[in-house]
């Protein structure tokens, strides 16, 4: 009977192990979660398509925003498909990673800026990270890019507004684009297109709801050097 089960165990073991590897997700699983750094990695391909003419403004800014939406690397690739940067097999997300990566600087967390039945206020002389997220719940929110330091090319501010607002005041040479909405509220971006494919790009992304989210340049501000990081 000792012998019987001892002969037995091996058998055992082998199908746990099976269901363990089938289990394991694959690198090219469309379902995986996108990170950041997926989604920026995109961002700087329509930016180039942009740049190079293969793509319209119009066209940019809607795939721009898809980008930003996006959850799953698989609603990902087809943002690129069409373009010759994501026509790799590996398209989302290693082909997708940007040609300057070794010189970005790496992805911090979020800042967060929060005004509940109050204010916050974010201005003056600030380096602004990657992402920012602005939160307003009975009160007011406002984050001024005219004077910032733009440690990397494009800047996503996310703007989440419940009975408040957010105000956001950006450089006129700097691109603003907008990938939000507004629930009975309103969610008003002006957006810009700068005439330098190297100046910042500015995405704000979220939602309203009986409140407002704006963002507009200001007349009289420039950033002195498009060229970010430098």
């Amino acid at each position: 009977m000792d012998e019987s089960s001892l002969e037995e165990r091996p058998q055992d073991s082998a199908p746990a192990k099976v269901r363990l590897d089938k289990a394991a997700p694959e690198a090219s699983d469309p379902a995986l979660r996108a990170s950041d750094a997926d989604r920026d990695g995109v961002a700087d391909i329509l930016r180039e398509a942009l740049a190079e003419g293969r793509l319209t403004a119009e066209e940019h800014s809607e795939r721009i925003g898809a980008v930003y939406r996006a959850r799953t690397v698989g609603e990902l690739a087809p943002l690129v498909r069409d373009l010759p940067a994501g026509r790799r097999p590996e398209a989302v997300p290693a082909a997708v990673r940007p040609p300057d990566a070794s010189t970005r600087p790496a992805m911090g967390a979020a800042e967060n800026l929060i005004a509940v039945f109050g204010g916050a206020t974010r201005k003056g002389r600030w380096r602004v990270g990657a992402r920012t997220n602005a939160f307003a719940l009975f009160g007011g929110a406002e984050i001024d890019l005219t004077e910032a330091v733009f440690a990397q090319r494009e800047v996503v501010i996310n703007a989440y507004v419940l009975f408040g607002g957010v105000d956001i005041r950006v450089p006129e040479n700097v691109t603003v684009r907008s990938a939000g909405a507004g629930v009975f509220g309103g969610f008003d971006v002006r957006t810009n297109e700068a005439a330098d494919p190297d100046a910042p790009v500015v995405v704000v992304t979220g939602f309203a709801v009986f409140g407002g989210v704006s963002a507009k340049a200001r007349r009289g501000k420039r950033l002195k050097n498009l060229r970010a990081g430098d």
